[in-house]
């Protein structure tokens, strides 16, 4: 500790379990400072992956099928994951068939540039199924 006074430097723990205890002599605030620059700059060149959704029913028109499917190809195109959800009301949850049928459609028809990421499966009164973009570019 006298020779961190006398360097005007601080005394920092570095591994306290091991025997004996090693210690480091240091700025501590100038490490701190740097530290975080580096998480700044880390955070920076992370590469964030957006997750779009498109809701379903099991009963949803063939046009309106075509129009968020149309939005789902883009998004999966940009490199976005999409979500897509069946949402079951009343007695349609009875009968998972259909939605199961809805989203193999929906990956069938979206093969080309996607992969399913997540199987269809039930969360409450919905099914969700998670298609992640093919990293092939056609």
């Amino acid at each position: 500790m006298s020779i961190a006074q006398e360097a005007e430097l601080d005394l920092v723990e570095v591994a306290p379990n091991a025997n004996p205890p090693v210690c480091r002599l240091m700025d501590f605030g100038k490490f701190m400072y740097t530290k975080s620059k580096r998480e700044r700059q880390a955070r920076k060149t992370q590469v964030k992956t957006e997750v779009k959704e498109i809701q379903l029913r099991p009963k949803t028109g063939e046009h309106d099928i075509n129009f968020k499917l149309r939005d789902a190809r883009t998004w999966l195109i940009k490199g976005s994951k999409v979500k897509v959800r069946v949402r079951f009301r009343g007695r349609e949850r009875y009968i998972p068939e259909v939605g199961r049928d809805r989203l193999a459609e929906v990956a069938q028809r979206l093969d080309d540039v996607a992969i399913i990421e997540q199987a269809p499966s039930f969360e409450g009164r919905t099914m969700i199924m998670i298609l992640a973009p093919n990293k092939v570019k056609s």
